[in-house]
């Protein structure tokens, strides 16, 4: 008897029900796309350091970032190689550097990553063989997931073209694809040697890197040689096990930047906005039909009766709102992810917690709605 009644009040106006979907739909999608957006901005800060194969990470004490690493001597590195458990330690350079459009001649930053190429730092996609020809001199791996003002690079290497271009003013020649990503904090992704880094970078010095990767022999419990480490090391590099390794970065993004609060607030707003909505709807309808409600106070159902009727309203505004504002929400993560390379897609664990936002928001909009249910009094009414 009860949701019968809730849903013939809310379907008694067909436009005002379609109007309460319309903005419960636009407060899920803001919503949806706030958090799409944070957590992309989060996966794709990681995905470099998820893609490491390495058991314990060296970075100098004054790196707050990928984008912000700081170089420290290889020394301490290869003094992790005295410790029994370690199998390899093996140095990974980065930097940041001005892109050559081959097409346009228009110059744009990307990250550069240098490493041994005898040794498998990376599970990227197309590593594997990838690696053995930037033994070659001044020969580079092209990020095919990177952001396409960078060129049609992927396109014309697939063709068989020869793809030639200036990286920080030195020539060079793409000789493979491999896939890792754009992030927030680059655009694009080249992949080299370690000897054709320093050729791109003359003035850095071999003997100092930016990443130490320790590979530990099987078995080993990496949290006790972090712990055993930093007992030994110096306090001029910070020792991090993989997990660390990657919240590291994560931490820098969510609490070191505004960017985390900003998507976290817009959320916020999203949310506002929909109670807002949503109390409009319930409000209007309770003070359009407070006669009905009247009488049926007079005829012996209780308040409780009645604010059920309402909460069960808003509990069907949730759920009717919410379908359309995921299936929009779909759409706009895919047009989204095409445009900016970002890894926005839809998560069970999103869906569910907007879900639950859009269930809190209409369920609060029918509290402070009802308010004047409560006072009604079939005496006044009638």
């Amino acid at each position: 008897m009860k949701i019968p009644l809730a849903w013939r009040q809310l379907t008694h106006d067909k436009t005002r029900l379609l109007v309460a979907l319309a903005g419960i739909a636009f407060a899920d999608v803001l919503m949806f796309m706030q958090l799409g957006f944070r957590d992309a901005l989060f996966e794709s800060a990681v995905t470099f350091h998820k893609q490491l194969q390495g058991d314990v990470f060296l970075i100098s004490t004054q790196s707050t970032a990928l984008i912000a690493m700081r170089s420290f001597s290889s020394r301490r590195l290869y003094q992790t190689l005295s410790f029994d458990g370690v199998a390899s330690a093996e140095p990974l350079f980065l930097d940041t550097a001005l892109w050559k459009n081959p097409q346009t001649q228009a110059t744009r930053g990307m990250m550069v990553i240098g490493f041994n190429p005898e040794r498998s730092l990376m599970t990227s996609p197309g590593l594997e063989g990838g690696m053995e020809k930037t033994k070659i001199p001044d020969i580079v791996l092209f990020d095919a997931a990177s952001r396409p003002e960078f060129g049609p690079v992927p396109d014309l290497f697939k063709q068989g073209e020869t793809v030639e271009t200036e990286v920080r003013s030195r020539r060079v020649r793409v000789g493979g694809l491999f896939t890792l990503g754009a992030s927030f904090g680059a655009d694009g992704n080249l992949i080299t040697s370690d000897l054709n880094f320093l050729r791109i970078f003359p003035t850095r010095s071999k003997d100092l890197i930016d990443v130490g990767v320790v590979r530990l022999k099987p078995g080993v419990d990496p949290i006790a040689t972090v712990a055993a480490m930093r007992q030994e090391f110096a306090s001029d590099v910070k020792i991090l096990t993989k997990e660390e390794f990657v919240e590291f970065e994560r931490s820098y993004w969510e609490q070191g930047t505004s960017i985390g609060f900003i998507f976290t607030l817009g959320t916020a707003m999203g949310f506002i906005v929909g109670i807002v909505i949503v109390y409009q709807i319930l409000y209007t309808d309770v003070s359009d039909h407070l006669p009905e409600y009247a009488t049926l106070k007079a005829m012996g159902y209780s308040d409780w009766y009645l604010l059920g009727v309402v909460f069960q309203e808003a509990v069907i505004l949730a759920f009717l709102g919410y379908i359309p504002g995921g299936l929009v929400t779909f759409f706009l993560y895919d047009l989204t992810r095409n445009a900016t390379s970002l890894p926005l897609y839809m998560t069970l664990a999103r869906a569910i917690t907007v879900l639950v936002l859009t269930l809190i928001m209409c369920l609060v909009s029918g509290a402070i709605s009802v308010r004047k249910l409560q006072a009604a009094d079939p005496a006044d009414i009638f």
